[in-house]
């Protein structure tokens, strides 16, 4: 068995511009070497092939039978090493690999839609992989290593975590279209404080529960919840159906029916923040951090 070790790709490249030239002379020219040089090196591959590659004669070079099949070969190597180079450069500069985002329901409905849309558009070569969870769902796989990115209402400090705020979104109340203050233009929270609430668990999104249940204490009252709900689907609907009202993120109205009504909540905003793992950003990572942040930016 030959030393296949002794090649290198600089005897392929040498070996293929003489097989597409035909003529050492033009193909030194190309490689930018002395024909001497160039005739050594194409010796050293049929010694280390251990066959003739080349047919010379004083006017013409023509490839042998082992030649012709050694080219087919030596073509191909050379394309998976220069895909494999370009792969390479891709993915250390963010614009190949695989990005994980996690979200929470409903946030496909506000700026991150914009966000996903254009990053696809500017980086095809990152397979984007999308997961609908909690927060409390996305915390977790961001500490698995299963996530690279997530979006979630509000973000509670954690030492292995990194958050950012990416946009803040406004807060509205939402009741059933027969509620008794349906017809105001303006509800305030303390004339819900005999109302049942429908409310998601706190163990679900910690933060935005934390952040309902503080203003409704800051308007002089402890909500009386009747009902949680894993999904905002789910709680606005039972919200319709007048089990109770609640308070959720202004997008939220983009989804129903005309069986629920919204009222703003003054001066009351859920973080939408941008949480990843700390320490060294990942190229693809990086690429779309900037992408969010310059939509986010631009929404400001």
């Amino acid at each position: 068995m030959k030393d296949a070790s002794r090649l290198e790709l600089r005897h392929l490249r040498y070996f293929c511009q003489v097989a597409t030239d035909l003529h050492f002379g033009r193909a030194a020219g190309v490689l930018a070497v002395s024909q001497p040089a160039l005739s050594v090196q194409i010796r050293q591959v049929e010694e280390i092939a251990g066959a003739r590659l080349f047919e010379r004669h004083t006017r013409q070079v023509a490839l042998t039978d082992a030649g012709r099949v050694f080219e087919e070969s030596a073509r191909r190597i050379l394309r998976e090493v220069d895909a494999a180079l370009d792969a390479a450069r891709q993915a250390g500069s963010g614009e190949a690999g695989l990005l994980r985002v996690g979200f929470g329901p409903t946030l496909m409905l506000s700026t991150l839609a914009h966000v996903i849309r254009t990053y696809r558009q500017r980086y095809p070569g990152v397979r984007v992989d999308l997961r609908e969870l909690a927060t409390s769902e996305q915390v977790d796989a961001l500490l698995r290593g299963d996530l690279d990115i997530g979006f979630v209402r509000g973000a509670e400090a954690h030492p292995r975590l990194h958050a950012e705020v990416f946009a803040r979104e406004p807060l509205v109340i939402a009741v059933s279209r027969d509620h008794r203050r349906a017809r105001q233009a303006r509800v305030r929270l303390a004339e819900l404080a005999d109302d049942p609430w429908v409310l998601s668990p706190r163990a679900i999104a910690p933060s935005f529960h934390d952040q309902v249940i503080a203003l409704c204490r800051a308007a002089g009252f402890t909500p009386r919840v009747v009902q949680e709900s894993r999904e905002v689907h789910t709680t606005v609907g039972l919200v319709g159906a007048g089990v109770g009202v609640t308070v959720v993120p202004e997008t939220v109205r983009r989804m129903t029916g005309t069986d629920v009504v919204f009222k703003p909540v003054p001066r009351a905003a859920v973080r939408l923040s941008i949480v990843r793992p700390s320490g060294p950003v990942r190229p693809v990572t990086g690429t779309f951090l900037a992408v969010a942040r310059k939509a986010a930016h631009h929404r400001i």
